[in-house]
């Protein structure tokens, strides 16, 4: 009920936020206009673009992968990333994506589950502290630029806030594997068995710290792809408006990808257009309506390859295909069975004399 709830919520916002971009006539003929005059070259460039953020996301995944013993060919590892991107567009939530990748992942690695688990927790946390690193580093090269503009300030520090509230999570989760606690928290504490994975995560991985540090450049390069994508569909309506150079839009990218992560709307879209607006508007000059536009067109480019996945789903071992509902019952049953691994690990430790 509750997920129920939150999803027609989501569709509400999105609904209400894309009116409110869109429903001036003045502004879907200007964006009419500027489609017409688009550069299909740079459109096609922001197609391959997000093309490198799946090259340094399947080898970061390889990577992770291989530290615990797993192989799996190049061809499953990149089938499996476009099926999870595909997900992430039909399934509200921003997760809908690692569940079905895990819940098939599983599947390719019999007697490895807990191993092949915790590899894609490890991966999209690497992911999260590569985006906040790359957030304060670009952020702070063109601060007294961004806060030029009053109206992009608040949001400015909101996704500082998202940011250095998930850094603080982080550090309160290593500091109690650290010191092993984590089989003293409560049981029924929410967010205890997260815990437990992480700190089951933290050591495993926390001896293979060349792949770790190979994963997390490789981070780097996947956010820097996706940055691109979105700066080749601002370029390709360079004949009809002013383009942001691409270190403006990397500044300013952390900060919406950071704020379209919230469970606000479906996939941030509707929030991602008006953020658009205000930055590229006070900032960069670009008018309302081509702002919006060049964030949808973003969106479109990176939803082509989420189809691109979802036909590729269709051929990916059809006969054991699941509904989502037992897809996220078998991954939360492991996921437990993972965090009570760990917890017998840690109070095993404590009562050895």
């Amino acid at each position: 009920m509750k997920k129920a709830a939150l999803t027609a919520l989501q569709v509400l916002v999105t609904a209400g936020i894309l009116f409110l971009v869109f429903r001036d006539p003045a502004k879907r003929a200007e964006m009419a206009h500027a489609l017409g005059e688009a550069n299909r070259g740079w459109l096609f460039a922001g197609f391959a673009a997000y093309g490198l953020v799946e090259i340094c996301s399947g080898v970061r995944w390889q990577l992770l992968l291989r530290v615990q013993g797993i192989v799996l060919s190049w061809a499953r590892v990149f089938m499996l990333l476009l099926v999870g991107v595909f997900f992430n567009f039909i399934i509200p939530g921003g997760t809908g994506g690692d569940v079905v990748k895990v819940f098939y992942l599983l599947k390719e690695t019999p007697g490895r589950r807990s191993h092949a688990l915790l590899s894609v927790l490890v991966d999209r946390l690497i992911g999260l502290f590569a985006l906040i690193a790359m957030a304060g580093v670009l952020i702070a090269a063109q601060w007294h630029w961004l806060l030029s503009s009053p109206e992009a300030v608040k949001f400015i520090w909101v996704a500082l806030a998202i940011l250095g509230g998930s850094l603080a999570a982080l550090g309160v989760s290593f500091l109690l594997t650290g010191f092993g606690l984590i089989h003293k928290l409560p049981a029924r504490l929410p967010g205890r068995d997260k815990l437990a994975e992480l700190a089951l995560a933290y050591s495993l991985y926390g001896r293979a710290w060349k792949p770790t540090v190979a994963s997390f450049v490789l981070s780097i390069g996947a956010h820097l792809g996706y940055f691109a994508m979105f700066f080749c569909a601002a370029a390709s309506f360079g004949a009809t408006s002013k383009t942001p150079t691409f270190g403006e839009l990397c500044a300013i990218m952390p900060i919406i990808n950071t704020i379209t992560s919230m469970p606000i709307s479906v996939g941030g879209l509707g929030v991602r257009e008006k953020l658009f607006q205000v930055f590229l508007g006070d900032l960069c000059g670009v008018s309302d309506a081509v702002a919006a536009l060049m964030s949808t067109t973003g969106y479109a480019l990176n939803l082509v390859w989420g189809l691109l996945g979802g036909l590729l789903y269709l051929f990916y071992r059809p006969s054991e295909h699941a509904r989502l509902r037992e897809m996220r019952a078998e991954v939360a049953t492991l996921e437990h069975a993972v965090a009570e691994q760990e917890i017998a690990i840690e109070t095993a430790g404590k009562e050895t004399p």
